[in-house]
């Protein structure tokens, strides 16, 4: 993925997706989505030279078990997947697309189970939840040696940058304000 990017955007409603096709993003999250508009959002966004991740857990009409990830790999063809379930980062990985495992940091324990998953699932990015705590980001990839996106509660520029300064990659959000004040950062 671009590095160059600050922000990876995240879209709920297809009035935001149209939005993101006429900004210079190349990679866009897709997330509440229902399976019966995921072939057509994913061609239109590369007709117009956009790379979908599509994530998985939040798609209406899929189960989240292998059959569903086996059709999202090779029917759907998205840049890559996101979820929570390791089950699904392991197809998108035997698939050759982007992997990113989402991770909610509630508390140590979540931490340290994370830890674990990622030990074993071997993600290509772990997106962060709340991405509001640079030394945590820090600490994940010092563990992992995996990129991070933080993502989750971020409002501000100033939370983007925290993130950023925290060793993040980029950053996900569903905030037109930081995609228009992003936009033309590389």
């Amino acid at each position: 993925m671009d590095h160059g990017s600050k922000i990876l955007p995240a879209v709920r409603s297809m009035k935001d997706f149209e939005k993101l096709l006429e900004m210079p993003y190349e990679y866009i999250v897709l997330l509440d989505s229902h399976v019966a508009n995921l072939q057509n959002i994913v061609q239109i966004a590369k007709k117009r030279g956009k790379k979908m991740l599509l994530h998985a857990d939040l798609i209406q009409g899929l189960k989240n078990d292998d059959y569903a990830a086996e059709f999202l790999c090779q029917v759907i063809r998205p840049a890559g997947l996101i979820s929570t379930r390791s089950n699904v980062i392991a197809k998108t990985k035997q698939n050759d697309l982007i992997a990113i495992q989402r991770v909610f940091l509630l508390d140590t324990n979540a931490l340290e189970k994370s830890y674990a998953l990622m030990e074993r699932t071997r993600p290509d990015y772990i997106e962060v939840l709340p991405g509001l705590m640079p030394h945590i980001i820090r600490e994940v990839h010092e563990k992992t040696g995996i990129p991070i996106i933080a993502g989750g509660l971020i409002r501000t520029a100033q939370e983007v940058e925290n993130a950023l300064a925290g060793g993040a990659v980029m950053v996900t959000t569903s905030r037109i304000e930081l995609w228009n004040q992003y936009s033309h950062e590389r």
